[in-house]
């Protein structure tokens, strides 16, 4: 089997549902036959290590460890869904607490045992906040450490593809930026459907206004709608888009989608959110967000959210104000 690097990837939270599948969807992408499973849950680890001895991957060296340290020592690559998962009639938000704490640990521990690690992936919500607060205490560069934000702009080309009863692959541009939330800021003005401009398509026969604001809610608590379908929160789209990120990051494939990101442009700073961004082996870069001036209102009220977390973060003590970011992340404009 041909791998895209020799180089060391690990899978922290590996027990859990979002963690072994993409374990599975690595090694089924070939990304690297180096493969670390990492969780505090050793006999659930042990299973899920043992699963992909099962699947017969042809030249794979899957190791599994209890030992934070073990795990990240010579990590290159690191994925983490290590955080609790959203139960039924929770928001992301509502996670914050607890997942600040662990997030503060994660970034603690990359700095400590991989500092020359090239790219972080964080994925346990609420993302925006975790992964703020994983890049400034591991001091790594923005560039190298971003979160999964595409989910919703996928969800956004679902519910069109349904709407119009055409191949999902049919609608591009899907954009969904800010925060990973209900506040996220659903844009029209990027999507096409079969090459028409959704703009062009709003408030015709073809999808009154009304269904669009529709559409849009649908978006929005799509993650809420898995858990009611499913009893539990959505893990095989989480696995499989984070994969994603990472293979780009490893110089595979470009990835599709936006990106949470650290950004400073134009009113919209001292955050991670999703952005327009490329991923390379080079690092994660982006672009300033354009659109309609009600689809930028709605971003700064998405940003206004973050923000609001983002201070909450800062009073619980898990992050210094911002005027000391510097000092805990010399990677971090003042």
């Amino acid at each position: 089997m041909k791998f895209l690097t020799e180089e060391k990837l690990t899978i922290v939270g590996a027990a859990g549902m979002i963690g072994s599948n993409m374990a599975q969807t690595a090694l089924m992408m070939g990304l690297t036959p180096n493969l670390c499973l990492y969780d505090p849950y050793g006999p659930g680890l042990e299973g899920v290590a043992e699963e992909m001895r099962h699947c017969g991957f042809e030249g794979c060296n899957v190791t599994f460890t209890t030992d934070i340290k073990e795990a990240l020592t010579d990590a290159k690559y690191v994925i983490s869904s290590g955080g609790a998962a959203r139960k039924a009639g929770m928001t992301r938000e509502d996670l914050l607490k607890g997942n600040a704490a662990i997030a503060e640990d994660f970034g603690k521990n990359l700095k400590a045992y991989c500092p020359d690690v090239k790219h972080v992936v964080v994925i346990f919500n609420p993302a925006d906040i975790t992964g703020l607060i994983t890049l400034l205490h591991s001091g790594l560069k923005p560039s190298q450490v971003t979160t999964l934000a595409a989910l919703d702009s996928t969800r956004l080309q679902s519910e069109l593809a349904k709407y119009f009863n055409v191949p999902q692959s049919a609608v591009t541009g899907c954009r969904t930026y800010g925060g990973h939330g209900e506040q996220m800021a659903v844009f029209a003005s990027t999507a096409k459907v079969d090459g028409t401009p959704l703009l062009d398509l709003i408030g015709t026969d073809k999808l009154p206004a009304d269904k669009w604001a529709e559409i849009q809610q649908k978006v929005i608590k799509g993650g809420a709608n898995i858990i009611n379908l499913r009893g539990r929160s959505s893990f095989q789209s989480p696995a499989y888009v984070s994969v994603e990120m990472i293979r780009a990051a490893m110089g595979g494939e470009a990835f599709r989608w936006p990106a949470g990101r650290y950004v400073s442009f134009k009113g919209f700073d001292h955050v991670m959110m999703a952005v327009e961004a490329t991923i390379t082996s080079k690092g994660c870069a982006y672009e300033e967000i354009v659109g309609t001036p009600e689809e930028m209102a709605s971003l700064r009220e998405s940003y206004k959210h973050l923000c609001a977390l983002r201070d909450e973060v800062i009073g619980m003590g898990v992050l210094p104000p911002i005027s000391e970011w510097n000092k805990l992340n010399p990677n971090i404009d003042e």
